[in-house]
């Protein structure tokens, strides 16, 4: 079962808590961009094996959106935080390389 700590209330919650988001980090697509440039953003997704980075929203608590680093593989979590940063934490990062030798970063 997947638990992750919501960064707003600090409630360590399992996962029929939570609903879950996609993938994090999405450049969303505004009026002016172009079909294909919306149709990437729809459909187009990194899915990676290993590393990923999702949203997550505390749905049976405090209703907030946040952001969760964990493995795919494993289901390790690496930590959670805001969703309203642009990019993970230095921090988190720097932990994610520690644990997964040889591993390239989140962008």
């Amino acid at each position: 079962m997947l638990i992750l700590d919501c960064p707003y209330c600090g409630i360590r919650a399992d996962e029929t808590e939570l609903a879950p988001g996609g993938e994090a980090h999405l450049t969303r697509v505004g009026p002016e961009g172009s079909d294909a440039a919306f149709e990437s953003y729809l459909f187009d997704r990194k899915n990676p094996k290993g590393v990923h980075f999702e949203r997550w929203r505390h749905a049976a608590g405090c209703g907030k959106w946040f952001h969760a680093a964990r493995n795919t593989v494993t289901l390790e979590v690496y930590g959670t935080y805001p969703a309203q940063v642009t990019e993970p934490p230095k921090a988190l990062l720097a932990a994610i390389s520690k644990k997964v030798p040889g591993w390239e970063g989140w962008q």
